[in-house]
């Protein structure tokens, strides 16, 4: 009887030391940079890959690396790191930007599309002063949230779920139904200004 009972006493042990890692790792929240291979040759990255910049020049593509991985038509760039479980959360502070679309899209979207034209991301997307949730090119208004300084995105990806959070009353504003079929990524694309990216953080207590 010895031998079981140690054994049980130390799979007791791992798993109380499997949920510690899980808690802490909840804790830490989801970390991600922006990915410079993704990032469309009028895109420029900035304090540590975290900010994105537009410039109507941009970086000269015959100074880029050839990249499959790089957005060819549209002023987009990808994160880092994928999602395939969990709650995860992060914001985005708007920097003299009036036309932006933010969200997450599939690891392996076409970079000959935009984010928000195809069926493989979701994003809200600002412009001309009002928000509208943006799937496979169809929009839908989103009301309640006015011109932002810094807006949070709430992905629930068991549940399927995408929310635009309202830091300043750390309140969901809007959700939007996804499809994930596989692993996703935080999504981002500007056509002036710039989005400067906060990663690592807890889900918000309320959400």
């Amino acid at each position: 009887m010895a031998l079981p009972l140690a054994r049980s006493f130390c799979l007791c042990r791992w798993g109380a030391k499997r949920l510690g890692v899980a808690a802490a790792e909840a804790r830490r929240g989801f970390s991600f940079k922006l990915d410079e291979k993704t990032a469309h040759s009028s895109l420029a990255l900035f304090r540590g890959d975290t900010g994105v910049k537009y410039g109507i020049v941009g970086v000269e593509p015959t100074k880029l690396a050839l990249n499959v991985e790089r957005f060819r038509e549209w002023a987009v760039v990808l994160a880092d790191t994928a999602v395939t479980s969990g709650r995860r959360y992060w914001e985005v502070t708007v920097k003299r930007s009036h036309q932006f679309r933010i969200g997450v899209a599939d690891v392996d979207m076409s970079r000959d599309s935009c984010i928000g034209v195809d069926d493989r991301s979701w994003v809200f997307t600002y412009a001309q002063r009002k928000w509208h949730t943006m799937l496979a090119n169809e929009k839908a208004p989103v009301e309640g949230i006015g011109q932002p300084e810094k807006v949070g995105l709430l992905l629930e990806y068991e549940a399927q779920k995408l929310s635009l959070v309202d830091v300043s009353r750390v309140a969901v504003v809007h959700t939007l139904q996804t499809d994930f079929r596989g692993p996703v990524v935080p999504a981002f694309a500007l056509w002036d200004g710039e989005l400067l990216t906060h990663s690592g953080l807890e889900v918000p207590e309320g959400l």
